[in-house]
Order: C-alpha cells, then structure tokens, then sequence
C-alpha cells in the first residue's frame, strides 16, 4: 500500500466530521476501524498522585506559532471531536501555548466538568529574555484562556539540551512556587534531545516527562532501546511518563503501522500513558478501540 502521511490519512478515512452520522459500524470496518465499542481506562501516573486516561487527546499536531491541525479543525469541530473523545474516557488534554489550543479547550470546559479532565499545558522558554512574557504572567494568562484556575501539569516545553536545569531556572522556580500554591500538581519537561531526557530521568524536580517513542525511530531522540533505558530509569525513579510521537509524527499510519505502534507503547515500552494527535471523531473511535483491544490482550 502506498504510504500516507496524516493530512492524506484524515482524507482517506472517509469520516469528515460532518459524515460521521451516516457511517456505520461495518464501513469503520472496512475503512480499518473497529467499531466505537470500548472506553479508555484509567492508569497511575508514576508517583504525581494523578490517575489519568490511558490516552490523552493531543492538540498539537504539525503546531507552531499559536496554531495546530487541531485548532485549524475550527472551534466548533474541535469541541465536537473532544467531547466524544470525553464520553470514550479520554479525559486528559494535552495542550500548549505554541499550538493556540487554550481557548480552545476553555469552550470544551463549557460542556463537560472540568474536575473530570487532567489539563496538561506547557510553556515555551525560547524568547529573548527582553522580549520573554514574565513567568506569572505568562501562567495566568493560561489560566484565563484555558478557563481554569489550575493546571493539573505543567511542562517546560521542548528542553533541547542537557543544561535545561540552569538554563531555565527562573521557570523551575517560578513552578515550584506555582506548585505549592496549587496552581500546578505536578511539573516536568518536555524533551527534544536525548542529554534532556538523560538529565530528566534523575532530576528530583522533574514529575512528569513527555518523551518520543516508537518502535520505528521517527522523530525520536535515540534509538527505542535508548529511550526505553532512560524511561526505566525515570520510572523507578517515580517520574510520570507519557509518550508522544507514537506514529511518528504523523508519518506511520497505515493500518499495520498504527498496530505496530500501540502495541509497543503498550507492552514494550516503558511510558504510563500516551498522547495522541487525533484530528477526527473517526480516529479518536479507532485510537480508543486499537488501545483496548491491545491493552487487554
């Protein structure tokens, strides 16, 4: 089969948002889906405290610049699509200050409670430090466009360097004031480069480490073997730990591959939980179906 990247993948699964409610279970399954049966269970986030979804509903899909596929679907899609993931037990959204999907996830607020969702957001630290929005100001904005007065996590977004601790300590210290004051649970890092996840995986601060993991080594920062060690590490160190870049980035999801990835997240990795960019209703019901099918077998 000719490979697709995830714009043609949206296309070719026949499921447009507005076409949903004439697709029946049979033609899911000839398109490659299962039918929307299961619900996503609940797993302990290494020793933060949360209980959160298997998978989270990312909204940062090909993001950047306050935008993402997800915000592009259109306000009123998007809280289409997050409110089925919702009622499918997808209760934990991953979102960002580059992907612009804070206000986004506000008006999901506005239909479902906010108590039943664990909000994970994250912070970019790349400005110039002239031009830098103040940390406190930059967290209550957040807070404002989001809707919600507290983040049940939040990361540093993007470390690219081993030197993340120093480099970005007015933030650290910033969140661990935020922290102890309830407005942040639990903080971390998201990471770009292997000597980040390296210093990640021991570093006591760190709760939480967002982390590129798949069986094919696409868009990942070392090879499984290498990501998988520092994960262990980070695990018995009580670190939460969710992988993102399951299909690559967007560049394997064929059916065998979609297979290929939630099985090794699910039974040869060493992650909590994972992120998934799902940009339709009709991928939310297949990511759903695929990761409860697998988790059980």
């Amino acid at each position: 089969m000719e490979k697709i990247n995830r714009r043609c993948f949206i296309q070719t699964s026949a499921v447009g948002l507005a076409g949903l409610a004439t697709l029946t279970a049979a033609g899911l399954s000839n398109q490659g889906f299962s039918p929307a049966t299961a619900t996503v269970d609940e797993v302990k986030l290494g020793k933060t405290g949360l209980h959160v979804s298997r998978v989270a509903l990312g909204t940062g899909s090909i993001g950047g610049n306050h935008q993402s596929n997800q915000t592009r679907l259109g306000m009123s899609k998007f809280v289409q699509m997050a409110h089925h993931a919702y009622d499918r037990g997808i209760r934990f959204f991953d979102t960002a200050d580059t992907y612009g999907s804070y206000p986004f996830v506000r008006e999901v607020f506005k239909e479902i409670p906010r108590e039943k969702v664990t909000l994970l957001g994250k912070m970019w630290t790349y400005k110039d430090a002239s031009a830098a929005e103040p940390v406190d100001k930059a967290l209550d904005r957040f807070r404002a466009e989001t809707g919600s007065d507290y983040f049940d996590i939040m990361l540093l977004h993007c470390m690219m360097n081993g030197k993340w601790p120093e480099e970005k300590k007015r933030y650290i210290d910033y969140f661990s004031e935020a922290k102890q004051k309830g407005i942040i649970k639990a903080v971390g890092v998201s990471c770009h480069n292997f000597e980040a996840l390296k210093v990640a995986a021991d570093d006591p601060w760190v709760d939480v480490i967002l982390a590129r993991i798949n069986p094919f080594r696409s868009h990942m920062d070392g090879t499984p073997d290498q990501i998988n060690a520092l994960l262990e590490t980070a695990r018995k160190n009580g670190k939460g730990i969710i992988g993102m870049k399951i299909f690559g980035n967007g560049d394997k999801v064929l059916e065998n591959e979609r297979e290929e990835s939630i099985t090794f997240a699910l039974k040869k990795s060493n992650i909590h939980c994972m992120t998934l960019g799902m940009e339709s209703i009709a991928q939310v019901d297949d990511a759903v179906d695929r990761v409860m099918r697998i988790a059980k077998s």
